[in-house]
């Protein structure tokens, strides 16, 4: 029910974003009840066109305006009318707030509706460089910025030469491709991909979205990227060197499932290594170690973020040889030792325990 998170969750702002994390950081132990707390939000949908206080303040000096006018002109009614209007102001200001909504609102659904797109609809449109890929294997394509993209078969891409002379590199694709971005924090690199966009600085991440396909996948190898449904590309604000929407880190993947348009955020099956093996390898032996330690370590060495009460578990040791399991098979073996459990929510793992002695 607070406004705060309430615009938080809807609007996505960066100060926004940057108080919730902090405050996250601060209280781990709520961030269960965060998390469900969005999820219940974009549920039922609580977005809503707010009409500034400035303006709610014009309309209404307008209309007052209208009503003493026309008391002038007929001073016999002049008393009436002002009692009236005193008594019924507040509400025809009311009426008037809510018609502009339903303007505002009526504006807003045309604009998302004038802004999709398909694959097949766009590319004529444009003076675009197309590939197709029509083998069996996937083929690797340079762009314009030094970018590279492997294409899954059956896939293709579009974009402008050079990029064009917009503040961004955009490419539209319909199929499969891993991307690995060339940094330029001052142009970002934009993929649409039929209902959704995906929007880095810099990084490596693959997009699956195939017609025939009734979800659309976001896959993040390196770095960090943004993604948010292509009706909220015409009103993405975000500054060129920042990214709005859903965040997505390494492991993490995002499915969109186009009949509902719903966002689901998570890790990866079998989420891989982001550091080479020589660095990390050694590492993952431990004997009596502290927890925090070694859920340190692992955040590192996958980009995963780990959740936990500090104060629950900062008696907690660890002796263990990590070094030929998997990534699930680490945090069951630690929590098993220490009495605790997973879960994977948001896209993090969440450790949940009474604390050891």
């Amino acid at each position: 029910m607070d406004e705060d998170f309430i615009r938080w969750v809807n609007e996505k702002k960066d100060a926004d974003n940057d108080f919730w994390e902090q405050w996250l950081s601060q209280n781990q132990d709520k961030y269960m009840a965060i998390a469900e707390a969005r999820r219940i939000l974009e549920s039922i949908g609580t977005e809503q066109n707010i009409i500034s206080e400035e303006v709610k303040q014009f309309e209404i000096e307008r209309l007052m305006h209208t009503i003493r006018g026309r008391v002038q002109e007929q001073p016999e009614q002049k008393a009436r009318i002002v009692k009236i209007s005193s008594k019924w102001w507040y509400a025809a200001a009311t009426l008037l707030v809510a018609i502009l909504s339903v303007a505002v609102y009526l504006v807003v659904v045309q604009e998302k509706d004038t802004a999709k797109f398909d694959y097949a609809a766009i590319t004529p449109s444009k003076r675009l460089i197309e590939n197709i890929n029509t083998s069996e294997k996937a083929i690797t394509l340079k762009l314009p910025d030094e970018s590279t993209v492997e294409l899954a078969a059956n896939s293709r891409i579009a974009y402008a030469n050079s990029f064009g002379s917009t503040g961004t590199r955009d490419v539209y694709l319909s199929g499969e491709a891993f991307f690995k971005v060339t940094k330029n924090p001052a142009r970002p690199f934009r993929v649409f991909a039929n209902e959704i966009v995906t929007k880095v600085l810099g990084t490596s991440f693959i997009v699956r979205s195939f017609e025939k396909d009734s979800v659309i996948q976001v896959t993040v190898r390196t770095g960090k990227v943004s993604v948010y449904s292509q009706t909220a590309n015409a009103n993405e604000t975000s500054l060129p060197n920042q990214l709005g929407g859903i965040i997505l880190t390494p492991n993490q993947e995002l499915v969109y499932e186009k009949a509902k348009q719903k966002f689901q955020k998570g890790l990866l099956e079998n989420p891989l290594v982001i550091f080479p093996e020589t660095y990390y390898q050694k590492d993952l032996s431990y004997e009596e170690v502290s927890l925090e330690k070694v859920f340190a370590q692992l955040s590192k060495i996958y980009g995963v973020n780990i959740v936990y009460d500090s104060e629950l578990l900062e008696k907690c040791t660890v002796t263990a040889d990590l070094r030929n399991e998997n990534f699930y098979r680490k945090l069951e073996l630690i929590c098993k030792a220490i009495g605790a459990r997973y879960e994977i929510i948001d896209g993090q793992v969440v450790i949940q325990t009474n604390g050891c002695d």
